[in-house]
Parts: C-alpha cells; sequence; structure tokens
C-alpha cells in the first residue's frame, strides 16, 4: 500500500515538547514471569543519547502536518490487492471488491464474554475509519485536540516524523526510555500491579474485552498526559496506544543479539519475521494500550513486545517521535 512522497519543509525542528534521554546501558527483555518468548534471552544493552517527545502525537499535532501536505493517511485509501497479498500465502483468493475500500479496524466489544483465542470477536473492519474518524464514518474527533492520533499506519508516522525533521524511536530505544532509568522493573512506574493502588495508566479494568469498571476514568481514549509520567518525564510508556517503533519484527532476534559484551545501539534485524503469519512484514510496536489487562495482555510492561504490518491501523496504535542528539 506504499507511503506518499511527502515534502521535507523544515517544520517542528525543534525541541518543543521533547525530553532529552541520557544514554545509558541496560538489560533489555522480560523482567516476570508474564513475559512471552520473544522478550528473552535478556541482553546487554547501550544506547546513545536522544530527544523523545514527551507524550504521543495529537490529533492536532497531525491535523497540522495534513494541512501542511495535504497527506492521505493509508486508511483513507483503497487497499492495493497486489500489494495485500505479499502478506498472505500463496493462492489466497481476492476478497470481494466491497472489501477493498477505504477502511481500518475499529474496537467492537461484545456483550457477553467470549474465549480469549479469537481477536475477531473484538474487532470489526469498518469502511470510512481513519484518524478522523477512529470508530467509523459517525464518530469524529472533535474536541479531541489533545488525545493521541489513531488509526495510523507505519507508513503515516514515518510520514510524520519525516515533515517534523525527526525519527521513529528503535525498540531499544523506546524500551531504555520507558524505563526510566530503572533497572528490571516490570512497568514505567515500578513493580506495583497495574490493579493495585491509584490509578497509573490507561488500561482495561474488569473483564476483557467486554466489561470494563471504568477505574481509570476513561473507557477508551485518554488525553496524552492524563497519568503521571515515569522518572525521564515521559507521559503514556505505558497503555493509552501502542507505539510504532523503526524496527522490524524478528520473533527471535534477541536469541541473535545476545552477546556477553552487548550491544550498542542496536537497530532491528535485517528481516521480519513472525511464524503467526510468515509472509506479512511487520515492525514492532511498544507500549500497550487502552485495552490492555494482564488476562490478555499485559502490554503496558517495559519489555512487552507486539507487531503490526507496516499497512495496519487501528483504533489502538499511535507514535511518537525522536531525535538524534
Amino acid at each position: 500500500m506504499g507511503s506518499q512522497k511527502i515534502a521535507d519543509t523544515g517544520v517542528l525542528k525543534s525541541h518543543a515538547g521533547m525530553v532529552f534521554i541520557k544514554g545509558g546501558t541496560f538489560s533489555m527483555g522480560g523482567d516476570n514471569n508474564q513475559a512471552a518468548d520473544d522478550e528473552y534471552p535478556k541482553h546487554k544493552v547501550t544506547v546513545s543519547g536522544f530527544w523523545m517527545d514527551a507524550t504521543e502525537v495529537t490529533n492536532a499535532q497531525f491535523a497540522w502536518f495534513v494541512k501542511a501536505t495535504g497527506y492521505i493517511t493509508t486508511a483513507e485509501r483503497k487497499p492495493d490487492w497486489n500489494e495485500l497479498k505479499k502478506q498472505l500465502p500463496p493462492s489466497t483468493p481476492k476478497p470481494d471488491e466491497s472489501m477493498l475500500v477505504p477502511a481500518s479496524l475499529v474496537f467492537t466489544p461484545p456483550s457477553y464474554p467470549v474465549q480469549l483465542d479469537n481477536y475477531a470477536q473484538w474487532w470489526a473492519w469498518v469502511p470510512g475509519a481513519d484518524w478522523k474518524h477512529p470508530q467509523g464514518p459517525k464518530s469524529n474527533i472533535t474536541g479531541k485536540d489533545t488525545y493521541p492520533v489513531v488509526q495510523i499506519s507505519y507508513y503515516d508516522a514515518q510520514a510524520y516524523c519525516k515533515w517534523a525533521g525527526k525519527r521513529l524511536p528503535t525498540e531499544a530505544e523506546w524500551e531504555w526510555a520507558a524505563r526510566g532509568g530503572r533497572q528490571n522493573n516490570i512497568y514505567p512506574w515500578g513493580n506495583e500491579p497495574v490493579d493495585k493502588g491509584k490509578p497509573k495508566t490507561n488500561s482495561w479494568q474488569g473483564e476483557f474485552p467486554w466489561k470494563n469498571t471504568v477505574a481509570d476514568k476513561f473507557e477508551r481514549l485518554a488525553p496524552v498526559s492524563s497519568f503521571a509520567p515515569n522518572p525521564y518525564k515521559l507521559f503514556d510508556m505505558a497503555g493509552n496506544v501502542w507505539e510504532w517503533c523503526a524496527d522490524l519484527y524478528n520473533n527471535t532476534y534477541y536469541q541473535t543479539i545476545n552477546k556477553p559484551a552487548g550491544v550498542g545501539n542496536p537497530k532491528g534485524p535485517a528481516k521480519s519475521y513472525d511464524p503467526d503469519e510468515p509472509y506479512a512484514v511487520k515492525r514492532v510496536i511498544r507500549g500497550g494500550s487502552f485495552l490492555c489487562n494482564d488476562s490478555y495482555c499485559s502490554g503496558y510492561r517495559v519489555a512487552r513486545r507486539m507487531k503490526n504490518t507496516e499497512d495496519s491501523s487501528t483504533e489502538h496504535v499511535g507514535f511518537r517521535c525522536v531525535r538524534d542528539k
């Protein structure tokens, strides 16, 4: 589905709204028994200092970009079957033309308990869903300038970064920043479980995906910086929306870079591979979302890795940018 050519306007080439993250060395990877196989082995990584957006990119910021460039997001364009079929097993039949329309994935919770082995029970492919209409054509972002922009593909995030004179963080940079200078803690706030004490992030409380008690006061998205920042003064490094990283996803990548001397500024694997969808090229997403719950996802853990195809956009994925020192 490709990317559009965007003029590098030089706009936003300042450090406004950014925090400087000093470089350092840490142990990257899973910290507790919730860790998935792709979070192991824990390994030594060193990253150089960089600037990072204090919050996720907001609707207002993305609207500024669109107004300046005329950019059209992936979800607003008709899917290209010739590109889509590259991600699928050979001989996959072409879907009906009624499916090949501008659309995106929207969270559509059931009204009763379901088994958590089939995400199609709570996601729907909705024509007309895009960043301006996150839940479909009848929704809008009026009054939500400070909410994180969603329904954003990897291509869309890359285009914004180029325009802003920034880039997406590497997976190592993202985890180092999320840890906030703490070693081996499970969450950006420390080790207290997400459902203990006062709300620490925008996540799912109750029984996923059908009953949300809304203990954190937000049923879906929250305005950025609604919760306390981590020690580096970064907001929403857990929950609210997943965030795109620059790295390709490979489920065995950590095994290949687990060296006693450690590795400096890793950029990710040379090739994407996800055994669940072996033909698809995927990028890493980090940080969890308003849908994360320990029964299903625990994405708010600093080591939690998730992945998505480059052309995918959903109601719970956004991004933040970084700049080199």
